[in-house]
């Protein structure tokens, strides 16, 4: 038997033998999987068409090529934050497995098969949430689509295939720091800092600048040397620099917090809350970027659909249901954006308490009332998030009021209660771990210290 084989079978046995825990992260992980296959299957369906075709929903803004495109992108771009909840989903079953893995560790497994069955696990949970939205998928297209063509089909078998790939393979990526000892504990190898973060900004700005002078440069001559993928480039660019940028103002005012917090906290739960932050500023860094960029998204988007609804509203030469359909399903991405983005909070804050659940149970043997830990769990959140949702908000505000001025009408401040909004519902995400933090400390974790 082939070690990839085996480590697949030995995969399945785990997954069919898990408890109630961990069919939870089970479910979670399928159910990602399965909006993720939904996606994908929609874009494939869409990049399957050819020319003009009339599609019976959203108000003919799938009927042309053009507008097509653009929502095939959108679909595409919701595939990263989907990716980025499954590697929580998969972080956070293996502390909860750390036993399991030890004991195979002691059996004579290396780190590297350890993280190999531990992605096999996630591939599999991927592959249960990827059957289900192609049994239902299909049916849907049959009914819309009277004789679907081979491109159609072979995307969505392409479909099926490759998202229980993409799921292990992030599911790999994010336990690539994790390493099970034989004695029975999770530790993460290597130091986390923010040099990754700041590399990739830089890289980020350094194409964007690039494509400018090529652009600058091109147009002085003629425009035919201008460069073809330019805008393309400057997106992907633009992109990386606001991802990373994201990224490394949130461990950056994580840490900020935590040495300010230490220095001036006036309750135990503070002090708590100012140690955690201070030594791991960058443990819900991606959680909480994902969080400031849909922020920033949210608010802008908002500001420009108010301003560019009434302007639609206003002419009558204008098929209002046609831009306003666009306008929603713009509003829904960044909605599924949100609330995977918030999945993935709460997800990550549980994965922190179980990982810490040994030191809770002592702190909690030790005296530290369990109220006090709730506390300390929310600060953690609410301390770092605070300055980095002001300024996204300031940042999405900024945008829906440059393009209202441009448009000539009043400004939507309204949107300004966006962040505040975004806000509570990551601290109501947060909470959502207190009933396993009040599991975590039990006495009898701290047999395994």
């Amino acid at each position: 038997m082939t070690p990839l084989r085996s480590d697949l079978r030995l995969a399945w046995q785990l997954t069919r033998g898990s408890g109630r825990g961990e069919w939870w992260r089970i479910a979670l992980t399928a159910a990602g999987a399965a909006l993720a296959t939904g996606f994908a299957l929609t874009a494939a369906a869409l990049a399957a068409l050819r020319g003009t075709y009339r599609v019976p929903v959203a108000h003919g803004l799938l009927d042309q090529p053009g507008t097509r495109s653009g929502v095939i992108v959108g679909l595409l771009l919701l595939l990263v934050p989907v990716l980025g909840f499954l590697g929580q989903c998969a972080r956070i079953g293996a502390v909860h497995r750390d036993r399991r893995l030890a004991g195979l560790r002691l059996a004579g497994a290396t780190p590297w098969q350890v993280r190999r069955i531990a992605a096999l696990e996630t591939g599999l949970a991927c592959l249960l949430g990827s059957a289900v939205a192609a049994c239902c998928a299909v049916p849907l297209l049959l009914r819309w689509w009277e004789r679907p063509g081979a491109p159609a089909w072979a995307g969505i078998v392409l479909v099926a295939l490759a998202v229980p790939l993409l799921g292990a393979v992030a599911g790999g990526l994010a336990l690539r720091r994790v390493v099970a000892d034989p004695l029975g504990r999770v530790r993460r190898t290597g130091p986390r800092g923010g040099r990754g973060p700041g590399l990739l900004f830089l890289a980020g700005l350094c194409l964007v600048g690039l494509v400018g002078a090529l652009t600058v440069s091109g147009a002085s001559t003629t425009g035919a040397d201008r460069p073809a993928g330019a805008p393309l480039l400057a997106v992907l660019g633009a992109a990386v620099a606001a991802g990373a940028g994201a990224v490394w103002l949130s461990g950056a005012a994580a840490g900020a917090t935590g040495r300010l917090l230490a220095a001036r906290a006036r309750s135990a739960a503070a002090l708590i809350a100012a140690e955690r932050l201070r030594d791991d500023p960058w443990a819900a860094a991606r959680t909480h970027a994902a969080v400031l960029l849909v922020t920033v998204a949210g608010t802008g988007f908002l500001g420009i659909r108010r301003v560019l609804g009434d302007v639609v509203r206003s002419r009558e030469d204008l098929d209002a249901s046609f831009y306003l359909a666009g306008l929603d399903l713009a509003g829904a991405a960044v909605a599924v954006a949100l609330a995977l983005a918030l999945s993935a909070l709460a997800v990550g804050t549980a994965e922190s308490v179980a990982a810490r659940r040994r030191t809770l149970a002592a702190q909690v043997a030790g005296g530290v009332p369990r109220a006090v830990l709730g506390r300390a769990l929310l600060l953690e959140t609410a301390l770092p998030l605070a300055p980095a949702l002001l300024l996204a908000g300031v940042g999405g505000t900024a945008v829906g009021a440059w393009y209202a001025q441009l448009a000539g009408r009043p400004v939507p401040w309204a949107i300004a209660l966006v962040p505040l909004a975004a806000y509570a519902a990551c601290l109501l995400a947060a909470a959502g771990s207190l009933p396993l933090l009040r599991r975590s400390v039990r006495p009898g974790e701290l047999r395994y210290a």
